[in-house]
């Protein structure tokens, strides 16, 4: 994916920098990167919104005329001048890349640790939050940002990765490590 990072990068790293740039850096970076959430929620949850921005039949204004009318009242005018850049220069159709380029920059840049959690049932709030300490403990970050999925094939416990270690605390990570104990002593 190395052409799509490139493509990302300028335009997240201009995201980013305005938010630094601005009167109230700490807080513009901050509900940046949580409109960048959303956005990215709502993108990825509609086939139909990625495959809208990324036709080649609907025109630029139309395009933007729906990013203004489905995001104008929750976003930024910060974010949505991105969404209407994007439109404009036909590159809407990466806006989860850019998204994604533009929080991991700004993880970096607040030293926080992203963990990709994945639990058997969704956790509680609580349970959440338990996990969070434990992760900044093994992180050695005083920030995590949990991304958390659900699969029921783990039967029950959860795996966590952060960057390339993985911790499993999954009943099906230790049905595996018990089989592979019995046969490498058979």
């Amino acid at each position: 994916m190395p052409l799509l990072n490139s493509l990302a990068t300028p335009y997240a790293d201009a995201l980013l920098q305005i938010g630094e740039g601005s009167q109230e850096t700490d807080q513009l970076t901050d509900q940046l990167a949580v409109e960048a959430k959303a956005l990215l929620d709502a993108w990825h949850s509609s086939p139909e919104l990625q495959e809208a921005m990324r036709s080649p039949v609907l025109q630029i204004e139309a395009k933007k005329k729906a990013l203004q009318a489905l995001f104008g009242a929750d976003i930024s005018p910060t974010m949505l001048n991105l969404l209407k850049l994007l439109a404009d220069r036909q590159r809407i159709g990466v806006l989860d890349a850019i998204l994604e380029r533009f929080l991991e920059l700004y993880r970096e840049l607040r030293g926080i640790t992203l963990a990709h959690v994945t639990s058997a049932t969704k956790l509680s709030d609580e349970q959440q939050a338990k996990l969070a300490e434990k992760v900044k403990a093994v992180a050695g970050t005083p920030t995590v940002d949990i991304d958390l999925t659900v699969d029921p094939n783990l039967i029950g416990g959860f795996v966590v990765r952060l960057g390339s270690q993985v911790i499993d605390a999954s009943l099906l990570g230790q049905v595996r490590r018990l089989g592979l104990s019995l046969a490498r002593a058979a």
